[in-house]
């Protein structure tokens, strides 16, 4: 059965392997292009099932197994064709998919109760989406609801660069009941995870899909629980899943993913109320505290005839204390329009902006914990907007977006919807255009109208995908300083990376994966093509995979490496750059040659001459310097 166990301590990194090495990586691929979705159940209502008792309790190995039986979950004649009983989970194609969505479950032991959750539990989500970042396309965490919202901002904060989707996603009634808003929220959780590129940490409940540190839970028995007060959803699951693409906020350096796994405990929620005491707050801000969030009055008021509690504030500020001041109402910001929230500007208490508690709260515990900062850049980028969590400014709107109205008038289109269709269909068209013609002033022009630097054309291929065809760096490096996304995959299933390698523009392979580009697909594909290579003795292109990491020790489907396919075909200096590499010699195709063998039965004289002086080398798993 398809659930691994995962935990905090050696079993942890043992489970994550194995999910791994028995994903579908290592398969063909069918003919519907496939996105793999790793789930992480962490427990919550979302999995639970009812005792003899009734009641609701989190229950080991249950939900693959009942997820098996659910035909609108798992497509079992396909996923036993294609994987054998054992393979993973895989969602039934309907007429209108684009991808086949592929989805593991590792679960976690024990299953928590989310009030339970604490900053460790973060930190164990965030590694474990960092163990099997390279190899799945999204993720999915099914989490209890009562802290989903802080787990969510703590999340978007420590997965830093991010280019893949991450939904944390519930439910109210457990996915197994009859009448369950479970079962919705899960498989749109996937479906978005495989089809759009969304690299932000999400919330998905009810029908939207929300940056998951612009949330808060509103209610404890609605199915629509969360809600996301100061910024719009970045989707809406109706009969048509609708994107805002212009509000994704994407990241803009040339960074490869990383998680940032510590934080620091010494922070906390101070709320103001009627006649809080000086004691009180001055007890509240004593050591170890490091971080508060101010919970004031409307738009960031405290009591103006309290000069002692303000002294208190004043006082912590200067012993290095940082105060972030949000307000107590479900909307709105804090500002300055009042005398009150002056007089704490002058005590030295900063502005949180429209956070909501839980991103303040986990935003401060991501920034004290960065000791290379010093408090005042500390205090700058508790104000700076980091992952969205804040507003500052706003994305552009259709008002703003006169290039496409401009061509809207001239066709007579009036209409909200077609006016966006149009941009749709132009700026893809315009953003190509400028590539090839290296224009980058133009690109920047784009951006500013409002075009989305990752937007698809109708073959699915981005900007980028045609930078890295082009083979100029300086406009792939001006693509990704906007936010364009390496790991966007066209209809033919192919990414930035893939074109990049496959026209050998090697600076821009190094600059792809300096960004957190890797290469995707099934393992016998690539090494066919590095087959392929090798044959012709194309040293150039085995480079490009180089670049890109690629395991040179990896098969074909006959069971051959590369090295077999030089040796076969008497490719000298393949075969010394493969040596070079760290290549076993001794590994055996599905017939039993060694590459050897076959320089031998093939009469390759230079090939044999070179592979009789090396010492066989055993496959331990460690190729090419890599693991």
């Amino acid at each position: 059965m398809e659930t691994y166990k995962s935990s905090r301590a050696i079993n942890g990194g043992r489970n994550m392997r194995h999910l791994r090495n028995h994903s579908s990586d290592n398969l063909t691929t069918g003919s519907v292009p496939e996105s793999r979705i790793l789930v992480l159940y962490t427990g919550g209502t979302i999995g639970m099932v009812r005792n003899d008792d009734g009641v609701l309790v989190p229950k080991a190995n249950v939900i693959v197994k009942n997820l098996r039986k659910y035909p609108h979950m798992h497509d079992e004649k396909y996923a036993n064709e294609r994987f054998g009983s054992m393979g993973p989970l895989v969602l039934p194609l309907t007429a209108t998919d684009n991808r086949r969505v592929l989805y593991n479950v590792l679960e976690y032991s024990p299953l928590y109760d989310s009030s339970n959750m604490t900053m460790d539990d973060w930190i164990h989500i965030a590694n474990d989406i960092k163990q099997a970042y390279e190899h799945f396309d999204g993720f999915v965490v099914l989490h209890g609801t009562d802290t989903l919202s802080y787990t969510a901002s703590a999340l978007s904060f420590m997965l830093e660069s991010l280019g893949k989707i991450v939904i944390i996603t519930g439910s109210q009634v457990p996915i197994f009941d009859s009448r369950s808003d479970g079962q919705e929220n899960f498989l749109s959780s996937l479906i978005i995870a495989a089809n759009h590129n969304i690299p932000e940490v999400c919330v998905f409940f009810g029908t939207k899909l929300m940056r998951g540190n612009r949330t808060s839970k509103v209610s404890a028995f609605s199915f629509n629980g969360f809600d996301s007060p100061n910024f719009p959803p970045l989707a809406k699951a109706n009969i048509k899943i609708e994107v805002d693409y212009w509000a994704i906020f994407r990241p803009c350096s040339l960074k490869k993913f990383n998680v940032h796994a510590t934080l620091n405990r010494n922070v906390g929620l101070l709320r103001i109320f009627p006649s809080i005491t000086s004691h009180l707050v001055k007890a509240f801000l004593q050591p170890p505290i490091e971080g508060v969030v101010l919970q004031t009055y409307g738009a960031g008021n405290i009591p103006l005839n309290r000069e002692d509690m303000i002294s208190e504030f004043r006082e912590a500020s200067k012993r290095g204390v940082i105060i972030v001041n949000i307000t107590q109402c479900a909307t709105g910001c804090v500002s300055g329009t009042y005398e009150p929230g002056k007089k704490l500007e002058e005590a030295g208490v900063i502005s949180g902006f429209d956070m909501t508690p839980e991103a303040a709260l986990t935003k401060l515990a991501y920034v004290l914990s960065k000791k290379e900062w010093d408090t005042e850049t500390k205090r700058k980028f508790m104000q700076t907007n980091l992952r969205g969590e804040l507003t500052n400014g706003r994305p552009p709107s259709l008002e703003d977006l006169d290039l496409v109205e401009a061509v809207a008038r001239s066709l007579k289109i009036s209409s909200t919807t077609e006016i966006l269709e149009l941009g749709t269909i132009l700026f893809p068209a315009m953003l190509n255009a400028a590539v090839v013609a290296r224009d980058l002033a133009k690109l920047e022009m784009l951006k500013g109208y409002g075009a989305d630097i990752s937007q698809r054309n109708t073959d699915g291929r981005t900007a980028l995908h045609i930078a890295c065809c082009e083979g100029d760096l300086s406009v792939v490096q001006c693509l990704l300083r906007m936010g364009a996304s390496v790991h966007i995959k066209d209809r033919f299933d192919r990414t930035p990376l893939t074109d990049a390698v496959e026209y050998d523009h090697h600076d821009i392979i190094k600059t792809l994966m300096q960004c957190g580009a890797h290469l995707h697909g099934s393992g016998y594909l690539i090494g066919e093509k590095m087959c392929a290579a090798a044959s012709a003795g194309n040293v150039k292109r085995l480079k490009s995979y180089d670049y890109a990491n690629a395991d040179f020790s990896q098969k074909e489907f006959s069971g051959r490496t590369p090295l077999h396919c030089a040796a076969l075909h008497n490719k000298a200096q393949t075969i010394k750059f493969l040596l070079e590499h760290g290549v076993p010699t001794d590994c055996k195709d599905k017939i039993g040659q060694t590459p050897l063998d076959l320089a031998m039965a093939a009469g390759s004289a230079e090939a044999v001459s070179l592979l009789s002086k090396t010492e066989p080398t055993e496959n331990s798993g460690e190729t090419n310097g890599r693991k």
